[in-house]
């Protein structure tokens, strides 16, 4: 079994002296808290009405912290969010019949068109106070960050070994402790990888979060500018200030790169003690920081007060939890009883609320024959989504599987990657209009390229993810029976690479779903260009001042195309990777 080093370090278990290194750490942890403190009393501040924002280049310091301080926060809900919704959905059979499907139309509602409705609503929570609007913002970045975090936790849990349920019942584990010591640890690699990808994703919500439209009385409207990168940029772009855009732009991919080398790269290297495998492999992720915390002694002392706090936790969550007692037999009958009336309850539920909103609909100008124009334009929205998945998987596969086996490349293409998938598409779109334009290429096909700017990346994150979790045993095995070319891809790879991919795939779908808002409905030079589409419909309604009805109708039709091909595709997908191609 591969001996991974532990953090702490093992020479560092046995002793506690603070040096020159440990002062610095402390200090920098001190100052981070006061950084975070200074910069977060200011969503304290007075609500104030503002289509502009100061852009002086000085200011961008304070705005970068301000975005991250969102962002975190936001990917700390993403992940308290899925550990839960992913650990309920794979351990009761039931409720992953209602929550999985959920989870997709969840994943491919454009948020960015009810925006205004969020914001309405925390707005009255906090009165009169920019709390209300930050709420809004970090509520916007967590919709765009949780989803794909949770389909990476999820599918680990489903694929692990059976014989985690023997032994855990043998061990008389409870719940609380099988989850922290065996189920989280599982699905650390694909949970860092996701999470990175999300972070990186949620730029783009961001900047469309930070500068909000409130609607007022009659046609009035509000308009809010939290302080920030993106609406620097959005505010820069609007004065057409191209010198300010560049410095927006140029803060974010230092921002980005800080981050990875402060936050992800660490985790990246971390995260390797939870692969599974025989042999240790020659090569790993490393990281300056991660080794200087390491060295540090700053582990061993809050490692003891850690261990002091968690015993009581843990024994008050072991009686709570109760003992992981899954059974191992299955009664059929009794089973079957239980399943006929949660479904009756579902039923009961789904059909209620499905009638009150064709009622809703129904109320609209055009009645339910508004369904009519949604499911043809739907029709062409789903083609659409389908090239786009297939294009990300011929271009980004073998990319990520020579990332995700190497892991020198993989120090080097991290940030490089990252920077790529975290630039706002958004900030792409008016260049490759003027592409569009200058070729005659319509947006029915420009569309597109627009959406996979924003989603191609959930496929590469995910195989670098499936890849580098390969235990190196099994590639040394392969190099030593000499198994190269496509026998190496349908022996090794393929199979390993299986399950992140599906969970890569079906979140890449669900993202260009949710990017048709933006991708068939563009405005440029003041000239709006839409491509025929669902998402194009369902901005088009938003915009209008009694056009709710029309948009619910289609959001109806997505959910349906959603849960249509997720009945088709994507759940068999998952279960070939659970029974087939679980790594056990």
């Amino acid at each position: 079994m591969a001996v991974t080093p532990t953090f702490p370090s093992r020479e560092n278990l046995s002793r506690l002296r603070f040096r020159p290194l440990d002062i610095a750490v402390g200090l920098a942890v001190v100052l981070l808290i006061y950084a975070v403190v200074r910069v977060g009393a200011g969503a304290k501040a007075s609500v104030h009405h503002a289509t502009t924002l100061d852009t002086a280049p000085s200011n961008l310091p304070y705005y970068a912290a301000r975005s991250l301080l969102r962002m975190f926060i936001a990917l700390f809900f993403s992940y308290s969010f899925s550990l839960g919704y992913a650990y309920i959905a794979a351990r009761s059979r039931r409720w992953r019949r209602v929550l999985i499907p959920a989870l997709d139309i969840l994943q491919s509602v454009p948020v960015l068109g009810f925006l205004a409705v969020t914001v309405t609503f925390f707005v009255a929570l906090f009165p009169g106070s920019e709390l209300g609007l930050e709420c809004a913002a970090i509520f916007a970045v967590f919709t765009s960050q949780a989803w794909n975090i949770t389909f990476s936790f999820y599918h680990s849990l489903i694929s692990q070994p059976p014989e985690f349920n023997e032994a855990s019942k043998l061990m008389g584990l409870s719940r609380w402790k099988r989850f922290w010591t065996v189920d989280v640890p599982g699905g650390a690699i694909g949970l860092v990888w996701n999470g990175m990808m999300s972070f990186g994703g949620s730029w783009f919500f961001l900047t469309a979060s930070e500068l909000i439209t409130v609607p007022g009385t009659a046609n009035s409207s509000h308009v809010y500018t939290l302080p920030g990168v993106g609406s620097y940029v959005g505010v820069a772009e609007a004065q057409g200030n191209l010198g300010h855009v560049g410095l927006g732009i140029a803060t974010m991919i230092i921002m980005i790169l800080v981050v990875n080398f402060f936050f992800w790269r660490p985790l990246v290297a971390y995260v390797e003690k939870f692969r599974v495998e025989q042999s240790e492999g020659s090569q790993k992720a490393k990281s300056l920081m991660l080794t200087a915390l390491r060295r540090s002694s700053w582990p061993v002392a809050l490692g003891r007060g850690r261990r002091a706090l968690a015993q009581p936790v843990n024994r008050f969550m072991g009686t709570v939890t109760g003992v992981d007692d899954q059974q191992l037999a299955i009664h059929v009958t009794r089973r079957r009883a239980a399943d006929i009336a949660f479904l009756v309850v579902v039923g009961v539920v789904l059909v209620y609320g499905l009638a009150s909103m064709l009622a809703y609909i129904n109320s609209g100008s055009d009645g339910l024959a508004i369904f009519g124009t949604a499911f043809a334009d739907g029709f062409f929205t789903f083609l659409r989504v389908v090239v786009v998945v297939i294009a990300s998987t011929i271009i980004w596969v073998p990319v990520g599987v020579w990332i995700g086996f190497n892991p020198r490349v993989a120090q080097f293409m991290q940030p490089v990657v990252q920077v790529a998938a975290s630039f706002p598409a958004n900030f792409i779109f008016p260049f490759a209009m003027v592409v569009f334009l200058d070729l005659g290429i319509s947006l029915n096909w420009g569309s597109i390229a627009l959406m996979m700017l924003g989603t191609q990346w959930y496929v590469l994150f995910n195989v670098i993810a499936g890849a580098s979790a390969v235990p190196s045993d099994l590639k040394e095995a392969m190099d030593n029976l000499g198994v190269h070319g496509w026998d190496r891809w349908r022996r090794l790879i393929i199979p390993g690479i299986f399950p992140a991919y599906v969970t890569g795939a079906i979140t890449a779908a669900g993202g260009a779903w949710n990017a048709t808002i933006v991708a068939e409905y563009v405005t440029y030079k003041d000239h709006l260009y839409t491509a025929r589409g669902l998402g194009a419909f369902i901005a088009e309604q938003s915009a209008l001042p009694h056009g709710f009805p029309a948009l619910f109708a289609g959001l109806l039709v997505m959910s349906v195309f959603v849960t249509g091909i997720n009945a088709l595709v994507w759940r068999r997908l998952y279960r070939l990777a659970e029974t087939k191609f679980a790594l056990a």
